[in-house]
């Protein structure tokens, strides 16, 4: 019987390129996005593995349709083997004018859906046969490090940080693993920009290497397939020459 695994922001970038590589190891998924056109062209993408695909449209600043989704998952598949903690949104800007309304948007994106992500995969892992789980946490290198002008995005993926180790403390007792991928400069829609030229610490704009967000994909169904006595705790998946090391 294949595995199951949730992966939320799966309509696109690093959430739709997991998805499709789970699916196409053998996985069956249940993807999680606010749009259920992105979800169903994700679930396009598979072919055939698709058919193992469960498509649940999901705003995840909503505990009700958190819950929902966990749910729909449990009533789909039974159980879940994996959860991939990947919606996030990012609200740029300087900090002295970075409004309320945006930083309360990235931190009930990024961090508040990732601990009820959370709180409803420990629940059911703990309640299945046979008990455990993994959880993955897309941490971003904005986890170690900030670029200019994202103080709620970093902020967050700090916290990330801090949640993935708890996790992983208050799992042992119930077999659920617990483990971070922070990503640098994955080509996706959404990093485009990184080929004309972003903000540096000292100012300037310049253009940042880049890497095939297929790497993160494989990164991240590699910690899935780990028995669940192994872990990954972190993972830094990176373009080789964007300027982290050394970074401002």
């Amino acid at each position: 019987m294949s595995k199951i695994a949730l992966v939320t922001g799966a309509g696109s970038g690093v959430g739709r390129a997991v998805t499709l590589a789970l699916l196409h190891a053998g996985y069956s998924v249940a993807l999680a996005g606010r749009r259920a056109d992105a979800l169903e062209q994700t679930v396009a993408l598979a072919g055939e593995a698709g058919e193992r695909a469960l498509a649940v449209p999901t705003d995840v600043r909503d505990p009700e349709a958190i819950r929902a989704l966990f749910a729909q998952t449990k009533a789909a598949f039974g159980r879940l083997d994996v959860l991939f903690n990947n919606a996030g949104i990012v609200r740029n800007g300087p900090i002295d004018t970075l409004s309320l309304d945006d930083w309360q948007a990235v931190v009930e994106t990024n961090l508040t859906a990732t601990f009820l992500c959370t709180q409803e995969a420990f629940k059911l892992m703990k309640s299945q046969d046979p008990m455990g789980g993994r959880i993955i946490n897309n941490g971003s290198v904005s986890a170690q490090v900030p670029r200019p002008y994202s103080a709620s995005y970093t902020a967050t993926k700090h916290a990330i940080s801090g949640l993935t180790k708890s996790t992983a403390l208050d799992g042992r007792a119930y077999n659920i693993a617990c483990g971070q991928i922070d990503i640098g400069n994955a080509l996706t829609d959404n990093t485009q920009k990184m080929q004309q030229g972003v903000p540096q610490a000292d100012g300037t704009l310049a253009v940042e290497p880049v890497m095939d967000v297929e790497h993160v994909a494989q990164s991240v169904l590699h910690m899935a397939s780990l028995p669940l006595d192994a872990n990954v705790l972190f993972m830094t998946v990176m373009a080789t020459k964007m300027p982290l090391v050394g970074r401002g």
